[in-house]
């Protein structure tokens, strides 16, 4: 075995950190290795062989010819078969090159509350996705859904709900600040034909947001057909694993935001069948909780009162999974009855804590105008509008900026 000499392996290192080509390395090296032994010839067995430097010279140039071509033909491979696949499936397909260099950025629409839109760090729920909302009665999940779909109308979308809870007040909806004329509703008589309508109108892309509430109230055909007392074991799961893959499929093509309203049973946890250790479970099985990109969870933590009257209840949101931005955030809400949520508290907490409105004990300085409690600013911002969404966009820019 031949080993490079000393003073050769030191030019190779210096010729490799300065840039040197390894060719001309060799040639000169070959040569001072050649006088150095013709030197020591004396010491040196005759037997012994010189190392062939011009055949590792070639080999190495050999090297780097492979690899540029190699590249090539691996390039030229991957637009045959892409224009294989375009051809044989179609452009639909979506196999290009430009969506993996696309926006990283997912356009997002906001659930009404700047402190749930932190929690999420993306400024709301992507469009194109699957969102779950789930919780137990009177937690605020048809208010936190109703409020989706008027942020959706700001932004001059169509939206569509599906109220298999046959439960939606309209009257609720107009005063929550929704164009109820420019919204669809839908009440299904099976979920068999809710979940079809919800995959035609996602394939559609016409729509901006969909609401089915509730996932629980999704009766299958059978169920209405056979007489109450008869079991289907987990057929309302088995509708919805196949809905959920159509839907998913066809969301692909759509930028259509998705939300499952849900409900929580309690079971009994494992192992403890008596006490009171219990989980809470969604209903429809397991596949809406792998299909969904954000599950929220909302507990209702207490009331709001007014001169010992209760006017509102505070809510706590937990993002329990979210695909696009690390999970398990939460955000307290405050919700006034027939209103939804308290936007100007929530505007002016925010506001105070970054700086924009100014405070000093119980005074606050709004835009020059100086109030002398917190109930009275809040009113201000009420009244005034345009002075609300002003310092909402302010805040949506530095929260946004924040995370990024």
């Amino acid at each position: 075995m031949a080993f490079l000499p000393r003073p050769l392996s030191r030019s190779l290192r210096l010729g490799a950190s300065r840039g040197v080509s390894f060719s001309s390395l060799l040639r000169s090296s070959s040569a001072a290795a050649g006088q150095s032994i013709g030197r020591n010839s004396v010491s040196q067995n005759k037997g012994a062989r010189m190392l062939p430097f011009h055949f590792e010279e070639l080999d190495f140039e050999r090297d780097g010819l492979h690899d540029d071509v190699k590249m090539m033909e691996r390039e030229n491979a991957l637009r045959h078969a892409l224009s294989s696949l375009a051809g044989e499936f179609g452009r639909e397909s979506m196999l290009s090159l430009r969506r993996f260099f696309s926006s990283r950025r997912r356009p997002v629409i906001s659930t009404g509350s700047l402190k749930l839109d932190q929690a999420l760090e993306i400024g709301g729920l992507p469009r194109g996705r699957i969102v779950e909302i789930y919780g137990k009665e009177a937690s605020g999940k048809t208010t936190l859904a109703l409020h989706i779909i008027k942020e959706a109308q700001k932004l001059g979308g169509y939206c569509a709900y599906f109220d298999a809870e046959n439960a939606l007040d309209p009257s609720l909806a107009e005063s929550m600040g929704i164009n109820t004329e420019n919204l669809l509703l839908f009440r299904p008589n099976s979920a068999e034909n809710l979940l079809s309508a919800v995959d035609t109108l996602a394939k559609s892309g016409s729509l901006d947001v969909i609401v089915i509430d509730s996932v629980a109230a999704l009766v299958p055909q059978c169920e209405i057909d056979e007489p109450i007392g008869c079991r289907n074991k987990d057929i309302q799961s088995r509708i919805m694993t196949q809905a959920l893959r159509k839907i998913h499929c066809s969301l692909l093509q759509s930028k259509t935001l998705i939300v499952f309203v849900n409900q929580v049973r309690s079971v009994p946890k494992y192992g403890h069948t008596f006490g009171g250790h219990r989980d809470e479970v969604t209903c429809g099985g397991n596949a809406l909780k792998f299909y969904a990109a954000v599950r929220m969870r909302l507990v209702r933590m207490g009331l709001l009162k007014t001169d010992d009257k209760p006017t509102g209840l505070r809510v706590c949101v937990e993002v329990v999974k979210n695909k696009l931005a690390p999970a398990k955030k939460k955000a307290e809400l405050g919700i006034m009855f027939g209103k939804g949520f308290c936007l100007e508290s929530e505007v002016l907490e925010l506001a105070c804590d970054h700086g924009i409105i100014w405070k000093e004990g119980s005074t606050y300085n709004i835009h020059g105008e100086v109030f002398c409690a917190k109930h009275k600013a809040e009113e201000y911002l009420a009244q005034n509008d345009g002075v609300l969404q002003k310092i909402i966009m302010i805040l949506r820019s530095h929260l946004l900026e924040n995370e990024e």
